[in-house]
């Protein structure tokens, strides 16, 4: 199954894909490991979300090159302005 980015998804289909239990799934809402919106009772999951739990590494690698993307044009910034 391909998983969109810009899907919503349940709980229990998150289970389905990535193998886990209904308790580990709850688990992981509970204590923050994978983010999901309430809606209601219910919640919901973004496919990016989906995603960065399943390659944890590329969203570092991205977090990483906007950080440096971010320390590079507030340095410009300051720059400027000091001028």
């Amino acid at each position: 199954m391909e998983i969109n980015e810009n899907a919503v998804y349940t709980p229990k289909e998150v289970q389905r894909l990535l193998k886990i239990s209904p308790s580990t799934m709850t688990r992981m809402i509970k204590k923050g490991l994978i983010r999901a919106a309430k809606v209601g009772k219910q919640y919901r999951i973004l496919g990016k979300e989906i995603l960065r739990m399943v390659s944890p590494k590329l969203e570092d690698q991205v977090g990483k090159i906007y950080n440096r993307g971010r320390t590079w044009v507030h340095r410009d910034d300051v720059t400027e302005s000091n001028h």
